[in-house]
């Protein structure tokens, strides 16, 4: 696990001297699957009550202008609001900074020292909300995974 203090090189710490995960979610856009790991990781987080030992960062390649509304949609009707959230870019200093990397399904890393998976889910910009809650509900059953594993079963 990396540490976030900035007197540990950069690295991040939680404060107690326990060393903070760091857990990214990435793909090209920034604007759809990434989007929905990263709110079904803080939901994860949020439950778990481990908000001081994990720290998610999501961000795309080439990110798009807004969060697909479709994705807002089918994320509001799990109680999940990223209406708000605007893509980002994610630096390359970031995903070799993590501890976990996932891409999307477009995108191949070789990270040295990151565990990384890439999860080949399907785009849901511009597809029916019929597909993007299967893509969606894909998304979240990886996200629990990767918290059972992680951080054990709820």
């Amino acid at each position: 696990m990396k540490s976030t203090d900035t007197t540990d090189g950069g690295r991040k710490s939680n404060g107690d001297g326990r060393e903070k995960a760091t857990l990214t979610f990435m793909c090209v856009r920034n604007a759809g699957r990434s989007q929905m790991a990263t709110a079904f990781a803080e939901r994860e987080r949020a439950e778990r009550e481990i908000d001081d030992e994990v720290e998610i960062v999501t961000g795309g390649t080439d990110p798009a202008d807004a969060v697909h509304d479709v994705v807002v949609e089918a994320l509001a009707e799990v109680d999940l609001d990223v209406g708000g959230r605007e893509p980002r870019h994610v630096s390359e200093a970031a995903l070799a900074d993590s501890d976990f990397v996932a891409t999307m399904g477009c995108s191949t890393l070789d990270l040295p020292g990151v565990d990384t998976d890439d999860w080949a889910l399907d785009d849901p910009g511009e597809r029916p909300i019929e597909e993007v809650r299967r893509i969606r509900d894909e998304v979240e059953e990886r996200v629990v995974a990767v918290f059972d594993e992680r951080f054990g079963d709820r």
